[in-house]
């Protein structure tokens, strides 16, 4: 049978259903964070941002489509079994119960009520918000409910219309200019660099390689059977919905960046993005953003929690998956109360570990069919790219535990022997000499 021909409005569903997918908590603080850092180099730090937040995930979802993998753990597969199945349950993990769904709860609840709730009342006000949050989580996630559809299909686009409406207020009248805006330290020379590795906090590109498949079978569905028009249709649906989430990134990042002259640097864009909405909207705005950003958290949450745990009951069939939901629930619940900043802090060196596996996965993914999926090429890349991985964890590592004599020590190797460890980036060399002795093997093999 000969494939359907594609209309605008088929690609529009598609990227309707990634934005849906991927725009959650993380994607409204980091960027309004990195302007602040950033300052007047916001133009360069964007740029990095969008490519790990906007550019990755469009190769993961083409990567699962080139591929034809239903998840992570076939995508990972060529390396062997345990390494696949351990790489997805760290993926799991890490956008489910560890930071990513914690983290749905604490946004909201700093962007909409901490800033009314005394300091010393703060930590018993995320609790009973958290509580209240993941037991409608799981209420929702266990069973049908017509307010999945509701939150979809109108209170999201409502919050994205009041986005618009600070966005307009904010550039027809700027609180300051970007251009004079100052530049923390690690932004002065390296914007570009530090934007990218900021766009790790997003979690999108693992996300995509975790729920891809949801993308592809809705691609399918429009008809289309050849795995290159599939895999043109992913990437011209995937790159609607991620470029609609680039340029609310955009527009965040520059009020991040004119805001700072005004607000001072916040330790989380929740706050500066409470303070704008303030500024230009008053307590109406409070209400408003409170409302709609725990309601957009909360679809977030409850796709995170129903996906996560459907993969887990995959993986562990003797438990139910109302037991696993549950626990998952209760995990996110614990790993909330200790705070957004912790869990930023904590999430660092997981994702400084994870993204460069990712990567260099989704890269041979992508590029598979020029080397016919041949294992070696992805066993000597991923095993050299492991090595400046685990060194890149151990570098973003809490303050406390970083100044370890251990780590201190393994550090100093690793800043005297590694290309580009300093900038974040000790494992591309390691990866290139990873694919060029596994590509050595495919042609001598091929020979």
């Amino acid at each position: 049978m000969e494939s359907k021909k594609l209309t605008f409005k088929h690609y529009l569903m598609i990227g309707s259903l990634i934005f849906g997918m991927l725009f959650g908590a993380g994607n409204l603080i980091f960027p309004v964070h990195l302007g602040q850092m950033a300052g007047s180099h916001w133009l360069s730090a964007a740029l990095g941002f969008l490519a790990s937040g906007v550019l990755l995930p469009v190769l993961g979802l083409l990567a699962i489509s080139v591929t034809q993998s239903r998840g992570i753990y076939e995508l990972a597969r060529p390396v062997g079994h345990s390494y696949a199945l351990l790489f997805m349950i760290l993926i799991y993990a890490t956008i489910g119960p560890f930071f990513a769904t914690p983290r749905t709860a604490t946004v909201p609840f700093t962007i909409g009520f901490a800033p009314h709730i005394s300091q010393n009342q703060q930590s018993l006000g995320l609790l009973i918000y958290s509580a209240i949050f993941f037991l409608l989580v799981y209420f929702l996630s266990s069973r049908e409910s017509k307010i999945t559809a509701l939150i979809g299909k109108v209170l999201n686009p409502v919050f994205l219309v009041m986005l618009f409406v600070i966005f307009l207020l904010a550039f027809s009248s700027p609180l300051s200019s970007a251009a004079s805006a100052p530049i923390t330290k690690e932004y002065l020379t390296g914007a570009l660099t530090s934007g990218l590795l900021q766009g790790y906090n997003t979690m999108d590109a693992l996300a995509s390689i975790a729920f891809g498949i949801t993308v592809v079978t809705a691609v399918r569905q429009f008809g289309l059977k050849d795995k290159k028009d599939i895999a043109l249709a992913t990437a011209k649906g995937g790159s609607l919905g991620i470029l609609s989430i680039g340029i609310i990134y955009i527009a965040l990042i520059l009020l991040g960046a004119q805001s700072v002259s005004t607000f001072g640097l916040a330790e989380n864009g929740g706050i500066t993005l409470t303070q704008i909405s303030h500024h230009y909207m008053g307590v109406f705005g409070d209400a408003l953003l409170a409302t709609l950003t725990t309601v957009t958290c909360l679809s977030t949450s409850m796709g995170l929690a129903i996906a996560c745990s459907q993969a887990f009951h995959q993986l562990f069939s003797r438990f139910s998956y109302k037991a696993i939901l549950l626990v998952y629930c209760l995990l996110s619940f614990a790993i909330a109360n200790l705070g957004l900043d912790a869990i930023i802090s904590w999430s660092l060196p997981v994702l400084m570990f994870l993204y460069p596996l990712a990567i260099t996965l989704i890269l041979l993914g992508v590029c598979s069919p020029l080397f016919h999926n041949y294992a070696l090429v992805y066993k000597t890349t991923t095993l050299l790219t492991l090595i400046p991985a685990f060194f890149d964890m151990l570098n973003a590592l809490p303050a406390g535990l970083k100044e370890t004599a251990l780590v201190q020590t393994l550090l100093k190797f690793a800043q005297t022997y590694f290309p580009f460890f300093d900038l974040g980036f000790g494992w591309v060399c390691f990866s290139l000499l990873g694919l060029i002795i596994g590509l050595g093997g495919y042609f001598m093999r091929k020979k």
